[in-house]
C-alpha cells in the first residue's frame, strides 16, 4: 500500500466539487453532513498591492466598510439579520487579496450568499459608518506604535523588501490614512472588484447543486468590464546581507527581536523541505534547537521561535524572540551560534523523524473542522497545489533527507549576513 491510499480519506479531488461559473468565479465545495452548519471562505484578486504610496491602507478599509451599507440594507439591517440567525460574514483584505469568510446553519446559506453579494456588488460606503471605521483602525494604530514586536516586525519587512508591496503595512499609517476619502474607497471598488479570478469555498451540511445554483442567481450575472486586473509582484532574488537596527520604545520592560531573511515562496520546491528544517531548528518541542538554547539552558528569553512566511512571489524566514533588555546582544550571538550548527551540521536522524512525525500528524488535526477543511481547500487553489495535495503531502515529506534541509539551509540562511530588529527600552 502507498503513502496516498494510506491518506485517501483525506479531503481530495474525489470529494472536493470544482465549478467555474461563466464570469470567472471558482466555487469549489465538500459536504459534511456530520453537522447541521457549514462554513464559506473565499477571497478576490485585489489587495493593498493597489494602495497608492500616499493612501496606504485604502484597500484594507474597503474591505472593511463593505457590510457598512449596501444599495439594499442598511449596516443595522444587515447585522441584524445575521445576528438573529446567528451567521458571522466577515472580510479583510491583505496584499493581493480581499478575503471574507463566515459561518452559518445550513438553512441560512440564501442569507450568507445573498448578503456576501450584495456587500462586493453593491457597497454604499456610508459617510458615518466611514468614520467610525477610522476611528477604530487609527486607535489600533496608535497601540501598534507601543507594540515592540510589531514595530520590530514591521521594520523587517521595510529592510527586507524595500519599495516592495511585501514591505509596505497594509493598514496603512496615520498620515496615509488621513488622506483618504469615500470617493477614493468608491473609485478603487470600481476598478478592482470584479468576478475575475474570485474563489469561494463552502464546506458543511451542503449540496453542491444548491450552492451552485444560489451562486449563480446572486452573482452568476455580475460583471465588470472596467475591472483592472493586479499587477504582477516581482520576485525578490534571494541575497544575503547585514543590517541591523534598535527602534527605542521608551518604557518597556521587555524588548522584541526579530531576526532573519529571505525565504523560499510558497510555490518553491524549496518550501516544504525548509518548512521541516524549520520545524527542528524552532517550532518541534519546546520550540525546537532555538527556544532550547535561548530559552531552556540561557534562560534569556520569555519565548524564542521561528517561521517560514511564506507568499506568492516571495517568502522570510525568521526568528522571533522576547527578551529582557540586559540580554539582547548574549541573546543574538547563542542565535547566530545555532544557525551556524544547523546549516553545518545534518540535522540528526531523530530529530528528522520525530520532526516529520509531528508535521505529518498534525495534517488530521487541522482539518477535523469545517473552518479548517475550508481553509485547506482555499491553500491549494491560491498556489495552485492540486487538490489531492492533503493526501500527498505525507509522502512528500517521509522522502525529505537531511541532506536536502542542509542543502536548502545553507541556500537561505547565514549567521552573519541576517537582518536583525529589535525593539524596546
Amino acid at each position: 500500500m502507498n503513502n496516498q491510499t494510506l491518506w485517501n480519506h483525506l479531503p481530495g479531488e474525489d470529494t472536493i466539487n470544482r465549478v467555474e461559473l461563466p464570469n470567472g468565479i471558482t466555487v469549489l465545495t465538500k459536504s459534511d453532513f456530520n453537522s447541521p452548519s457549514f462554513i464559506i471562505s473565499g477571497y478576490l484578486q485585489c489587495g493593498s498591492i493597489h494602495d497608492p504610496k500616499e493612501k496606504l491602507g485604502l484597500g484594507l478599509l474597503t474591505s472593511y466598510a463593505l457590510m457598512r451599507g449596501t444599495v439594499y440594507r442598511r449596516y443595522r439591517r444587515i447585522y441584524h439579520a445575521l445576528e438573529t440567525a446567528g451567521a458571522t460574514l466577515g472580510f479583510g483584505a491583505s496584499v493581493q487579496s480581499t478575503s471574507f469568510g463566515g459561518k452559518a446553519l445550513v438553512e441560512d446559506l440564501p442569507l450568507i450568499i445573498k448578503t456576501l453579494s450584495e456587500a462586493i456588488r453593491w457597497p454604499i460606503f456610508p459617510i458615518t459608518q466611514l468614520r467610525i471605521l477610522l476611528s477604530q483602525i487609527f486607535t489600533g494604530l496608535q497601540m501598534r506604535e507601543q507594540d515592540t514586536s510589531e514595530r520590530a516586525s514591521l521594520r523587517f519587512d521595510e529592510v527586507l523588501f524595500p519599495n516592495h508591496p511585501y514591505g509596505f503595512p497594509e493598514e496603512g499609517t496615520m498620515e496615509t490614512l488621513s488622506t483618504i476619502k469615500r470617493s477614493d474607497l468608491v473609485k478603487y471598488h470600481r476598478q478592482f472588484y470584479g468576478p475575475s479570478g474570485m474563489v469561494i469555498a463552502i464546506v458543511g451540511a451542503i449540496e453542491t447543486n444548491q450552492v451552485v445554483d444560489l451562486l449563480n442567481k446572486e452573482l452568476g450575472d455580475w460583471n465588470n468590464p472596467g475591472w483592472i486586473a493586479p499587477p504582477e509582484i516581482s520576485s525578490v532574488p534571494i541575497s544575503k546581507f547585514s543590517f541591523r537596527e534598535h527602534i527605542p520604545i521608551p518604557g518597556k520592560f521587555q524588548t522584541d527581536l526579530i531576526l532573519g531573511s529571505y525565504g523560499p515562496k510558497r510555490t518553491s520546491s524549496d518550501f516544504l523541505v525548509a518548512s521541516l528544517g524549520n520545524n527542528i531548528l524552532g517550532q518541534f518541542g519546546m520550540m525546537g534547537r532555538i527556544g532550547e538554547a535561548v530559552r531552556e539552558k540561557s534562560g534569556l528569553a520569555y519565548y524564542a521561535s521561528t517561521a517560514l512566511n511564506a507568499w506568492q512571489s516571495a517568502g522570510t524566514w525568521e526568528i522571533t524572540a522576547g527578551i529582557n533588555p540586559n540580554n539582547i546582544e548574549t541573546a543574538i550571538e547563542i542565535i547566530q551560534n545555532e544557525i551556524e550548527r544547523y546549516i553545518t551540521e545534518p540535522v540528526s536522524n531523530q530529530e528528522l523523524e520525530d520532526s516529520k512525525a509531528n508535521i505529518i500528524g498534525l495534517i488530521p488535526l487541522s482539518i477535523e473542522s469545517n473552518a479548517g477543511v475550508a481553509s485547506a481547500i482555499i491553500r491549494m487553489e491560491r498556489y495552485k497545489l492540486g487538490l489531492n495535495y492533503l493526501r500527498e503531502f505525507p509522502g512528500i515529506i517521509s522522502n525529505i533527507s537531511s541532506d536536502e534541509i542542509l542543502t536548502i539551509s545553507k541556500k537561505y540562511l547565514d549567521p552573519s549576513k541576517l537582518v536583525i530588529i529589535s525593539a524596546g527600552t
